[in-house]
């Protein structure tokens, strides 16, 4: 391909800019779509060619007359969503603009829970057992056969965004009354307690060329809805729990036909067994990237541009040298609008977080003892100096 690959990145939040940065330095031309109101936010400009704002990136079929107008003077070769809540867009864009990439039903897998669930059931799987909030004689044999707690959950919200944990069948069916007509947006399923882990990956011709396993310090869920400090850490290299979750993740995308990309997938473990939770085609939020990168040596926003970058080229990919040390990610909602971290001075801190109201770093060792010390030390430090709380959201913020 002798013009420049040109990449159009849908962005309804900040995010992404690492992406952006690697996908210019492979030399691509970098389109970036985004909402009105992020006109100012902190884009890495000298990395993008070209921005185009909209009120909306969800509102059809808007998103696609505008995409259309620019393709009239520009071959589009990738379209990429660089933000979950923008995957189904860039999903029916490539399908109406006959772009290579994910279509919306393999899309789906990695948005829809509902849709997941089903699918890696269907795979043989291990899931949570659940039932789709639609045939009211169905929900009534799930709530008979299956023990309290359960979590409503809505089938494409982000994170822990809407979910409602529940111990009784007299707190569900007041919650569907209020959803009204939109119930067949959410699945019912039982809550199995016990640790949660997450495997990010990067995909290339349907192989997992790169995977690192990490632990929650508690499950995202509790800590979105109950407040407090979020925590996540490499898990031991050749450990036993270690190679079966990254064996569960293999499978998984195996399973959804995820061809090239990134992907965060969430795994709990409970009684001996590892169920799968959700898969997003999308770089683990909060700092994630930042752990794996001082823990492995490689960014997923970074390999998630070249793989871009070398499909549309028609070029192998090659993952850089990775390490195998260990790294930690402490994160929490700050009280103060920029706090001050310079106390946290380990030399094993290698990042710290700059947004405000937010507090976050990560710690960085071949030790993985060491690692764990330190997040043992600083998360009650992090609770009294920083931790602020908000009620969680039923969706994200406009």
């Amino acid at each position: 391909m002798s013009r420049p690959v040109t990449l159009l990145c849908l962005a309804s939040y900040l995010k992404g800019e690492r992406f952006l940065e690697a996908a210019k330095r492979a030399g691509a031309h970098v389109i970036l779509l985004t909402r009105e109101k992020l006109a100012d936010a902190p884009w890495p400009m000298e990395s993008i060619d070209e921005r185009f704002l909209m009120p909306d990136l969800h509102r059809q079929p808007d998103v696609t007359y505008a995409v259309s107008y620019l393709a009239r003077t520009r071959r589009i070769d990738r379209i990429v969503a660089l933000d979950e809540f923008d995957m189904e867009t860039a999903a029916a864009l490539r399908e109406h603009l006959r772009v290579p990439g994910m279509g919306e039903t393999t899309g789906r897998h990695f948005r829809d829970k509902l849709a997941m669930r089903t699918a890696a059931r269907d795979a043989g799987i291990a899931v949570p057992d659940f039932v789709h909030v639609l045939n009211y004689d169905e929900i009534r044999a799930f709530l008979q056969r299956t023990p309290a707690p359960w979590v409503l959950k809505p089938r494409a919200e982000a994170s822990a965004m809407g979910i409602h944990k529940l111990h009784g069948p007299d707190e569900l069916w007041p919650l569907l009354e209020r959803l009204g007509d939109r119930q067949s947006h959410y699945l019912l399923e039982r809550f199995l307690p016990g640790s949660v882990h997450h495997v990010d990956s990067v995909v290339w011709e349907g192989e997992v060329v790169f995977a690192s396993a990490q632990q929650y310090g508690q499950p995202p869920l509790n800590v979105y809805q109950g407040g407090g400090v979020f925590v996540s850490r490499s898990m031991p290299h050749d450990a036993p729990e270690t190679e079966a979750v990254l064996a569960h993740n293999r499978r998984l995308l195996e399973a959804f036909g995820m061809a090239r990309g990134v992907a965060h997938a969430e795994f709990i473990a409970h009684e001996g067994q590892y169920y799968f939770l959700e898969v997003a085609a999308r770089v683990g939020g909060a700092g994630i990237d930042r752990l794996i990168e001082e823990a492995r040596g490689v960014n997923p926003w970074e390999e998630w541009a070249r793989v871009e970058v070398a499909h549309a080229r028609g070029e192998p990919y090659r993952l850089p040298e990775t390490r195998r040390d260990y790294a930690g990610l402490i994160v929490c909602l700050a009280q103060q609008a920029w706090p001050d971290l310079s106390v946290y001075d380990a030399p094993e801190v290698v990042w710290r977080l700059k947004k405000k109201h937010h507090a976050g770093l990560v710690a960085a060792s071949p030790d993985l003892a060491r690692v764990e010390a330190l997040i043992e030390a600083y998360v009650p430090r992090f609770a009294a100096d920083f931790l602020a709380w908000q009620p969680p959201l039923d969706h994200a913020p406009d």
